[in-house]
């Protein structure tokens, strides 16, 4: 079996997703970027559970785990590992508060695919890993260094994936906060975050205005179904212009602790 990227993972099919339980201690998340108050943790565990419905209305197998005592971010699983077809490699976190959220998601990963780790010098979160349909993209940002890049680059070359490494303004946290694929050759992108040539790879850019620039992180499926944040209409119209079927789900307490659709889940298959 060869080392190209899992089904569903960097693909639209995304069959199945790990993701887990709000903390009890979410009120106590990071939050730097997005929000405006202290996440309010009944509404978060509700838009959750909404999230994790329209994961499974567009066909996804969930896994939903517990929440991890002491860690108000856990529920953002995204950041933790990279999937590839029968290997993970395991993140190092860029913030030293969510460094104990990597070693359950590697537990529960072993049971199924072989577990790398990232050399200790390295920093990297998984929100600044996209792929693209062909390659990756990787964010240079408050979270994920430049070694850290540099051994996912490696990693990747030896499996015949190359890597383009771009940098994250310091005016977001992650490079799929403003950014996500929703299909090969198409980028939905936030206007005053990222710029035109940072992305002349793509045959169409939907570029959606600053003051929306949550809504750029979707989560696409290859049925043209696509999970969008709700309240952000400029965004809903272009992507439905562009094809897209959208499911519009709550996002707002989410948004409160710096975490966006695709922060929430991992997929595996």
């Amino acid at each position: 079996m060869g080392f190209t990227p899992m089904p569903g993972v960097f693909d639209r099919k995304r069959r199945r997703a790990i993701v887990r339980k709000i903390s009890e201690e979410y009120e106590e998340a990071l939050s730097t970027y997005f929000g405006t108050k202290k996440p309010d943790k009944k509404a978060a565990k509700s838009q959750h559970e909404g999230y994790v419905a329209a994961l499974r209305s567009c066909g996804v197998e969930v896994e939903v785990l517990d929440p991890l005592e002491g860690h108000p971010d856990c529920c953002f699983v995204e950041d933790t590992a990279i999937v590839f077809e029968d290997c993970v490699v395991i993140c190092n976190p860029g913030h030293p508060s969510r460094v104990g959220e990597v070693e359950s998601i590697a537990e529960c990963l072993s049971e199924e695919f072989e577990v790398l780790r990232m050399p200790s010098n390295t920093m990297m979160d998984g929100g600044d890993v996209i792929y693209t349909g062909s390659e990756f993209l990787v964010g240079l940002s408050t979270r994920t260094n430049a070694k850290g890049a540099a051994f996912l680059s490696e990693f990747a070359a030896k499996r015949n994936i190359s890597t383009q490494i771009i940098e994250v303004p310091k005016t977001t946290l992650h490079l799929t906060t403003v950014c996500s694929v929703p299909r090969d050759g198409t980028i939905i992108a936030a206007e005053g975050h990222l710029h035109p040539n940072q992305l002349d790879g793509f045959e169409e850019i939907i570029w959606i205005p600053a003051e929306e620039a949550y809504a750029a992180n979707t989560i696409a499926f290859e049925d043209g179904k696509i999970i969008i944040s709700e309240g952000f209409p400029i965004t809903i119209e272009r992507v439905q212009n562009a094809g897209f079927e959208p499911i519009i789900v709550a996002m707002d307490e989410i948004m409160q602790a710096d975490g966006s659709l695709t922060c929430l889940s991992l997929f595996i298959g």
